[in-house]
């Protein structure tokens, strides 16, 4: 199950003309996101209705429409309903962060604590809830690359980028999934741009940089020694 605060409809665009994508760039992204979703294996795609809020530091932040200007408690109240529908042992949602701190993506952290709280205080909640995240070394193994190339990596150079290493608490091999997953990638035509460089990498660079996937514990408790090795770890069935 996947929810998804907004349809991206400010972000920008590559490969397809501006002036006749922009004003239905909404439609375009969710039918990219149906796409991926069903390459990914996802059994149902939900929205919470809030318009995109635009990258830190433009004005599409202050749209009353956009979710970085929502109330917390009517964005938490209406992921909880999805979640009490769907009745889901475990939770993932972005790193306090948002990892290269987008507002919508350090919203949505914030709105699925709350929603968790909610729930708590309702009597039942999810057994774990996991945040993503970059390995601090693996994005400083990405600087040393670019400084050593010539080549420049702005995603690296985000100040604050990845979660330090001692704090994952789960590592996850999806290795065979990789092919899948570049696929996924690639459905979201209007994104593809060349500053998305992994999507032209080697398949030994690929596997290297989404081959595992890392997460932090939030809540719950761990089924197996750190680094867990399975997000459903001690949970029966």
């Amino acid at each position: 199950v996947l929810v998804t605060a907004t349809r991206g409809e400010v972000g920008e665009i590559s490969h397809m003309d501006e002036a006749s994508s922009r004003p239905r760039l909404a439609e375009i992204r969710t039918e990219e996101l149906r796409n991926a979703g069903k390459i990914l294996g996802v059994d149902r795609q939900d929205y919470l209705g809030y318009r995109d809020s635009g990258m830190q530091g433009t004005g599409d932040n202050e749209n009353p429409a956009s979710f970085h200007q929502a109330p917390i408690e009517e964005a938490a109240e209406r992921l909880a309903r999805v979640i009490r529908e769907e009745h889901p042992e475990v939770v993932v949602t972005y790193d306090p962060t948002g990892t290269y701190f987008h507002p919508d993506h350090i919203k949505a952290h914030q709105t699925t604590n709350a929603a968790l709280d909610l729930l708590k205080a309702e009597g039942w909640e999810p057994r774990k809830l996991y945040w993503n995240g970059i390995p601090r070394s693996y994005i400083e193994m990405m600087k040393k690359r670019a400084a050593e190339s010539g080549e420049p990596n702005n995603f690296a150079e985000i100040p604050g980028m990845g979660v330090p290493d001692e704090l994952l608490t789960t590592v996850v091999d999806v290795g065979s999934y990789v092919d899948r997953k570049r696929e996924a990638f690639r459905a979201h035509v209007s994104q593809n741009s060349r500053a998305m460089s992994f999507m032209e990498v080697s398949d030994e660079e690929l596997r290297r940089a989404f081959g595992r996937e890392h997460y932090q514990l939030a809540r719950g408790e761990l089924g197996a020694p750190a680094p867990e090795p399975d997000m459903f770890a001690g949970i029966a069935g």
